[in-house]
């Protein structure tokens, strides 16, 4: 998984846009172009404990696709090792083992577009370099994502898929993947139902079919829009949405 920021020590309360769409979703609605939502995952090793969230802004909420924008410097949540080692830096044979706690940081550099179809263990990044020159889209294959009032809840699955503007992609992060499953953190049946998810993604790629031929490329978000914040209980139990 991506986690480009930087430290701080600084949180905001939540309000702004969140706070309406957090009331259209308790009452079964979409969320509209603009509302702003926590996209969160559990800690592999705790699932009743939050370890990421990252405030978003809607771009498009329908029945197919859920779209969401994060912007530059958006205040986020990520774990780190007790003593504040940031995880990329710890080798990998105790990167899962060492006691972990969160921090709040900030995403720098460019902002984030995360695509997201109802049901596939998976959803779609898109990344730009400076000057909006498109990068590539990443594939986080995670838990399919749980839905309620004030966001959408997942568990990160290790391994992930980048593809380039020239159609070819390439596996990530398997020695995360591998080492996880030797820390336990993942079975074998749970593995092999991850690269099931894989293939099934690679087999969407191969065929360049949505959302890689629909041109979010090319998508700017609104100027309008300002930067979400961090609600000081961004790690509350996620409301039940009405049936």
């Amino acid at each position: 998984m991506t986690a480009d920021m930087v430290d701080t020590t600084e949180g905001e309360a939540a309000g702004g846009r969140g706070a309406a769409g957090a009331r259209r979703a308790a009452d079964g609605a979409r969320w509209a172009p603009g509302d702003h939502i926590l996209w969160r995952y559990r800690d592999n090793a705790d699932a009743g404990r939050f370890h990421i969230c990252r405030p978003m802004t809607v771009v498009q909420d329908t029945d197919e696709l859920l779209a969401v924008w994060m912007a530059p410097g958006t205040a986020c949540i990520k774990p780190v090792l007790a003593d504040g080692t940031p995880v990329h830096r710890e080798p990998l044979s105790t990167r899962y083992t060492k006691p972990r706690r969160t921090a709040r940081d900030h995403w720098f550099g460019t902002g984030v577009l995360k695509l997201a179809r109802p049901g596939d263990p998976w959803s779609v990044w898109l990344f730009w370099e400076r000057g909006w020159q498109f990068k590539n889209w990443y594939v986080n294959l995670e838990e399919p994502r749980r839905r309620w009032a004030g966001g959408i809840d997942s568990e990160d699955h290790f391994l992930d898929i980048c593809v380039f503007p020239d159609r070819h992609w390439e596996w990530r992060d398997e020695d995360e993947f591998a080492q996880a499953q030797r820390d336990g953190l993942m079975t074998d049946s749970q593995a092999a139902e991850v690269r099931s998810a894989g293939r099934a993604a690679i087999a969407q790629i191969s065929a360049w079919r949505a959302p890689y031929a629909d041109g979010w490329e090319d998508w700017r978000p609104d100027p309008a829009w300002g930067v979400p914040r961090l609600p000081a209980d961004w790690d509350r139990a996620p409301e039940r949405l009405r049936s």
